[in-house]
């Protein structure tokens, strides 16, 4: 286990792409037991064995259709006329704009992209720095992996058998929690700065319902979400389909986002993206069997209850690990490696498992906006052409504040939990 935590660091520092990382350090491990290296090959193909998996390449797909076909555009228009009026009104268009789109994407790194695309240049082009835009662009990003279909909620879900539909419904008052934390901190810093409003009034209501009957198509799919998983129509990966079949139909027929020859260029992306995602999975689940193996959850459950029984203390606890093992490991890496261990501690302590999941991919998606591997920092950074060290300069106010929100949900469950209680 020495050898393979030795290997796992050193592919770590040499920038080995995570899904490499986590296989060498297990192949590492195996070849200590020549008898058991047959095993990693079989582990990795046994982990890729499971029905609610296809949802994962569904939902990628619909998020992938959505971003392309002409949704974005009406989102924008709609979050501008309900805050373009506040101080630092671009930068709040953008918040806003990651609420919605959050609900098509379900990727922190494919809305942050998004916003680093469009929003961010013509916020440079009306005086914003290009770290302030380019940390909105990322932080705004936080709020997708909350909001249903979240791919995260839903390895989450499939890992620790939770339910994915309580998962998406607990994900909603959190992610306004989120958005509204941002939009505050925007306007505390824009007033601070002297970025204005993009207007000197609020637009009538009649206009905002203008707007946001025009983007009605985009608005109804996380509606389509939760009331097909909560009557029981659909399981999450058949909803999954009828997410993608839709994204497909509103992008392609009704608001004509880009031609049925680009659906070629479309598919292609999103395969390359789900086979990054899956080959996480695939190598996590060896590791995961090695962390079986030598007893890991047992050891850890003991080092934390010997630190104390009180379960908040060890939230507390599990959270800052997270925070600082975030800021080394990709975010959806770490969750898969620690999800099944910590459950085991969650469950000993009498945590809602579904809490617990939300609490988890909202920390893990924190640390893809902290240098010094965070991806949805370097995909922002990319585009943006912004330096790390102005990226995170600017970045510490959001993510105090997105830190502050994580404590919130973390010590006060009922955000979490009141709606699936409610509806299930």
């Amino acid at each position: 286990m020495i050898l393979s935590s030795v290997a796992f660091a050193l592919l770590l520092v040499l920038g080995v792409p995570i899904a490499f990382v986590i296989l060498g350090a297990s192949v590492v491990y195996f070849t200590l037991n020549p008898l058991m290296a047959s095993i990693v090959a079989q582990r990795m193909a046994s982990s890729m064995e499971s029905f609610p998996l296809l949802a994962v390449p569904f939902f990628i797909f619909a998020g992938a259709a959505m971003a392309r076909g002409g949704i974005a555009r009406r989102l924008y228009a709609l979050a501008d006329s309900m805050v373009g009026h506040w101080y630092g009104g671009l930068a709040q268009v953008a918040v806003m704009n990651s609420l919605f789109m959050g609900a098509m994407s379900g990727s922190a790194n494919a809305d942050a992209a998004i916003d680093a695309r469009t929003i961010a240049p013509i916020m440079r082009e009306r005086g914003y720095s290009n770290g302030f835009a380019s940390v909105i662009s990322a932080a705004s990003g936080a709020i997708a992996p909350i909001m249903p279909p979240s791919i995260g909620l839903i390895i989450y879900g499939l890992l620790t058998d939770t339910s994915i539909g309580q998962l998406f419904t607990a994900g909603v008052i959190p992610a306004g929690i989120i958005t509204v934390a941002l939009l505050l901190t925007v306007r505390f810093t824009a007033k601070r700065r002297g970025y204005e409003p993009e207007r000197s009034h609020r637009l009538p209501m009649r206009e905002i319902g203008t707007r946001a009957w025009q983007a009605a198509w985009a608005l109804a799919m996380p509606v389509l979400l939760l009331v097909g998983l909560r009557g029981g129509w659909f399981t999450p990966t058949e909803l999954g389909a009828i997410a993608a079949l839709y994204a497909l139909v509103v992008g392609l027929v009704i608001y004509r986002g880009f031609h049925w020859t680009e659906t070629y260029a479309l598919l292609r992306e999103s395969a390359l993206t789900t086979a990054n995602v899956l080959f996480i999975v695939a190598g996590a689940g060896v590791l995961s069997m090695i962390l079986a193996l030598e007893q890991v959850p047992q050891k850890l459950i003991e080092t934390l209850l010997s630190i104390s029984d009180n379960k908040y203390v060890v939230l507390l606890i599990i959270n800052v690990m997270l925070l600082f093992l975030g800021t080394l490991l990709e975010g959806l890496a770490l969750m898969i490696i620690l999800a099944p261990i910590l459950l085991d501690v969650i469950n000993s302590l009498g945590v809602d498992p579904v809490h617990f999941g939300i609490v988890l991919v909202f920390n893990t998606t924190i640390g893809s906006i902290t240098p010094p591997v965070g991806t949805v920092l370097f995909t922002v950074c990319s585009i943006t052409r912004c330096s790390i060290e102005e990226f995170t300069r600017e970045s510490l106010p959001f993510l105090g504040a997105l830190v502050a929100v994580l404590m919130l949900l973390t010590f006060v469950p009922p955000l979490v939990t009141f709606l699936p209680g409610l509806i299930y």
